[in-house]
């Protein structure tokens, strides 16, 4: 993997690839049939109390602090500003995970348990789930891109050579290898998305 010192920095992952520019990378998203693997934005580990817990998070889990809250809302604001489109949006059942999509204010997610923390606080990830989230990560849809929000253990274990030090709200994004699989086209920190236009 190669880095691109341009306004921003994003990494690129492969000899193919490496002379890609963002504006490339926009101008790929927006013709859609790209798979963008999130780690949910930025949420304190500790769960909040009676007094700091969000009206509707009711069950007390951890939630975005205000970074993590004006991190999401800056990245929806970019895709929309972009003309990115977004089809199919899967999550973690985790409060954090749901409320990175609220708050980007992406299409409604489906759950999916696969994407989840087994509720053993991100230690019980499994070698399904891991095969689950590369096989998602090779369905692509014509004209649209789809976005799956998860865990730091979810992506490391599915894709251990290309999610090293992979930050809060970081996404993998993947396309077609022409092969009938996918491969990774870039990463791309979530405070990188506003500057993808300048």
């Amino acid at each position: 993997m190669r880095s691109i010192a341009l306004p921003l920095t994003l990494i690129f992952a492969s000899a193919a690839l490496a002379a890609q520019t963002p504006a490339n990378l926009v101008a790929t998203l927006q013709k859609g049939g790209c798979v963008l693997v999130m780690r949910h934005v930025s949420s304190p580990r500790e769960v909040p109390d009676a007094a700091t817990a969000n009206a509707d998070n009711t069950t007390r889990e951890r939630q975005l602090d205000a970074v993590g809250r004006a991190s999401a809302t800056a990245f929806g604001e970019a895709l929309r500003r972009l003309h990115i489109p977004v089809g199919t949006v899967l999550s973690s059942p985790t409060y954090r995970a749901e409320e990175t999509i609220r708050l980007a204010q992406l299409p409604a997610p489906a759950l999916s348990p696969e994407l989840g923390e087994n509720g053993a606080s991100m230690q019980a990830v499994t070698d399904a789930q891991a095969e689950w989230l590369r096989k998602k990560a090779a369905e692509f849809s014509a004209g649209t891109n789809t976005i799956l929000v998860t865990h730091f253990p979810n992506i490391t274990r599915a894709f251990p050579d290309n999610s090293k030090g992979i930050g809060d709200g970081e996404a993998l994004v993947f396309g077609s290898d022409g092969k009938g699989g996918a491969m990774l086209i870039a990463r791309v920190k979530i405070e990188e998305w506003p500057q993808l236009d300048r």
